[in-house]
């Protein structure tokens, strides 16, 4: 895969990653102005792709630096070995083309078709019948425990991220944990735009996009997970009196065989939908006219536009309607010292407290096991202290 190695290219918010070949005001109204691209100097600067040539639009996916992913951002330009074992920039070194091997930007590991359980084990590079090369079993087989064995037992059900990511958004940039549009609009006594931050400097609120919660190094969610991600559409039906709506659905169970166990980042938010026609709801944000949201703050002019843009049906009355999102979690990848121990899952309020389909010594109790588990150990005491007292009575006796 080649790219752009001037280093020039960043990601405009907003654009939905198009490169500007003309130079533009953005955001609309600000006064501030995006230069035009050089397409013949970037011609002339193509080369194998890097962290930063992969990272310039990955890295910034959802309108900012780690927004989006949770697990990918500018921090994993050049990592130590403890936020990503794999890219250390002083260690292994691995770039994205690495395990992404890809052919016109049909990238293997891709989350539209991602491979939740590899069964097919090490192989080869460029051996394409093997299957995804960017999975961990890829490289590391099915059973990557060599002096934990036992480890292996839990490899047929946990996905490798889920011990070895114990957190994620680990390289000091906060990722979006919730996102609520229905805030947005506010003006200030001068009728401006406002925009508010915190200790930190990150915006938590902003009149073209209204409230945000961030976090760094976040505890995953886990769920069972197939491979399979199902996406609500623009024109599938939704239920208004559920207490979340879906905009996507990962797949899996803990009893159809194809599930492991993955980590995820689950991303709340708040967003328009029209309420007579139950669908959900494209507004026209960015664009220097008067009917982009972003300039004018009226959401329906902005959603007039923008459903019609889209070809879809506009009742013209709509509401705000609560929604989720889930990401699995495959970078930042720590060190084994780092990762997951025993105890973070086999306790009262382990990880994976909650999980339907497990049974753990440790984190579940069930009566019947346990009467029968310390029955068991009551006897085996009794056992050797009777032995013991047999051994005292006849001592010296042949």
């Amino acid at each position: 895969m080649c790219h752009d190695t001037t280093g020039n290219y960043k990601k405009p918010s907003g654009l939905a990653g198009n490169v500007v070949t003309k130079d533009l005001e953005f955001p609309p109204g600000s006064g501030k102005v995006l230069k035009a691209i050089d397409l013949s100097k970037i011609a002339q600067k193509v080369g194998k792709s890097s962290r930063d040539t992969c990272g310039a639009c990955h890295f910034n996916g959802g309108g900012g630096d780690g927004v989006k992913h949770g697990d990918m951002d500018s921090s994993l330009a050049a990592p130590e070995k403890a936020l990503d074992v794999h890219m250390d920039a002083s260690g292994l070194d691995f770039t994205c083309g690495t395990c992404h091997k890809t052919s016109s930007h049909d990238v293997a590991g891709s989350r539209y078709t991602p491979t939740a359980k590899d069964a097919k084990g090490a192989h080869l590079r460029g051996a394409t019948d093997n299957g995804n090369p960017a999975t961990c079993v890829s490289c590391h087989g099915t059973t990557p425990h060599k002096t934990q064995v036992r480890m292996n037992q839990h490899a047929a059900k946990l996905a490798c991220q889920t011990c070895h990511i114990p957190e994620f958004a680990r390289g000091g940039i906060a990722t979006k944990m919730n996102w609520d549009w229905s805030t947005a609009g506010q003006r200030d006594a001068n009728g401006q735009h406002i925009v508010r931050k915190d200790a930190k400097g990150h915006i938590t609120y902003e009149s073209r996009k209204g409230d945000f919660v961030l976090a760094e190094n976040v505890k995953p969610v886990y769920v069972w997970f197939n491979g399979q991600v199902n996406y609500t559409l623009l024109t599938d039906k939704i239920d208004s009196n559920q207490a979340v709506t879906r905009i996507n659905t990962l797949g899996g169970s803990a009893t159809d065989g194809k599930s492991m166990i993955w980590p995820i980042k689950r991303f709340g938010g708040k967003q328009p939908y029209d309420t007579v026609n139950k669908t959900l709801i494209t507004p026209h944000t960015a664009g220097n006219d008067d009917t982009g949201y972003w300039k004018n703050l009226e959401w329906n002019k902005a959603i007039e536009v923008g459903m019609k843009t889209s070809g879809t049906p506009y009742s013209g009355k709509f509401d705000f309607i609560k929604t989720q999102m889930d990401w699995p979690i495959t970078h930042m990848v720590a060190p084994k010292d780092k990762a997951l121990g025993c105890t973070d899952c086999h306790s009262a309020n382990g990880r994976l407290a909650g999980l339907d389909g497990i049974y753990m010594p440790g984190a579940n109790a069930n009566r019947l096991v346990d009467t029968l588990g310390w029955g068991l150990a009551l006897l085996t005491l009794l056992g050797m202290v009777g032995h013991g007292v047999m051994r005292l009575l006849t001592r010296g006796k042949k």
